[in-house]
């Protein structure tokens, strides 16, 4: 490649990285207060609340784009990640999961969904349900427990949306998974929970920032871990770091699989990312070690992401790289499936 190409390809980066960043901020100051939630208490304190369910038969509850006009696509079902921190509705109860029926909450969301959308649903069709995740707030205990008491009505929504996604669409079709951080982990609870005839038709899963753990690959055998570019009926999985030393186990750690988004290996073959960054694959951890890279455009999370490790780059830092090996995927799916 020529270096005018490079500087170009550097730029593109720059913008999506500071794009996404951006959106990480507005995030963070996103303190959304008045919204009104029914009486549930699943943590049993009665100054919690949580929101009405999502109604997945009203369109209101999805993000689509639908770019397959040859019919040579796949459908792409993507899941978003955090977006929300604890909020306090108008009666003055602190509840610790988005708001779907709440305008500023989907929009937060849909800034991941639209630029997610951008590289993976080219040629194909992208569906991205909005769903009640868990807070940052809860995240932030670093307590499994906690996590996943309050998770498991997170992990529920994402169920019923693929349930109907999977009622309304082909099932024909080559069907990819996506996801990115809480939203990587419902696709590991996906990926264990779907049905014979949806696995067949997978192209693959991809597990942006999360982990598939020893235990995941226990209780289910469909946890096959991509080995090159074109396999498919695989799991991609990866997270990020400057150093070992920065690993965060409640996303990244136990983990059983990583593959190289830039060279699609899972040795230690350096790969380099836009002229400038060095990413290799850590084989005793699982992880990916960026160096080149500081990723200081994403601020750091409470404390415990973006801090020495590079969480909020995952989506969007190999983004070129994942929007063609998804089109690689889905084109080696159906010579395979003829």
């Amino acid at each position: 490649m020529d270096k005018s190409k490079k500087r170009a390809g550097g730029r593109r980066l720059a913008g999506r990285c500071a794009l996404a960043a951006l959106c990480l901020v507005m995030a963070a100051r996103a303190y959304c207060v008045g919204t009104t939630c029914p009486n549930d208490v699943p943590d049993s304190v009665a100054v919690t609340a949580v929101p009405l369910p999502p109604d997945y038969d009203d369109a209101t509850m999805w993000y689509v784009q639908e770019d397959d006009r040859d019919g040579m696509g796949a459908d792409v079902f993507y899941v978003v990640s955090t977006w929300e921190f604890d909020w306090t509705t108008a009666d003055g109860r602190t509840c610790h999961y988005a708001d779907v029926w709440n305008p500023g909450h989907r929009a937060r969301m849909n800034i991941e969904q639209q630029l997610v959308a951008g590289y993976m649903g080219r040629g194909n069709n992208f569906y991205a349900p909005y769903y009640r995740h868990s807070t940052l707030g809860t995240w932030a205990t670093l307590d499994e427990d906690t996590i996943g008491r309050r998770i498991a009505l997170s992990m529920d929504d994402v169920r019923r949306a693929f349930e109907h996604f999977q009622h309304c669409r082909d099932r024909r079709r080559p069907l990819v998974l996506a996801g990115f951080s809480q939203g990587a982990k419902a696709v590991v609870e996906l990926v264990k929970h779907m049905d014979d005839d949806a696995y067949r038709h997978l192209v693959a899963a991809y597990v942006m920032g999360y982990k598939v753990t020893p235990a995941d690959t226990l209780q289910c055998a469909r946890f096959k871990a991509a080995t090159d570019s074109a396999d498919v009926g695989v799991t991609i999985c990866y997270n990020s770091v400057k150093d070992v030393r920065y690993i965060k186990p409640i996303v990244s750690s136990p983990c059983t699989m990583c593959i190289n988004p830039v060279n699609w290996r899972t040795d230690d073959t350096p790969a380099l990312l836009h002229d400038s960054i060095t990413v290799v694959v850590d084989t005793a951890r699982h992880v990916l070690v960026l160096k080149g890279y500081d990723g200081r455009e994403y601020p750091p999370i409470l404390n415990i992401l973006n801090s020495g490790d590079v969480h909020g780059c995952e989506p969007w830092l190999y983004s070129e790289s994942l929007g063609r090996n998804v089109a690689l995927r889905i084109r080696e799916w159906r010579k395979r499936n003829r």
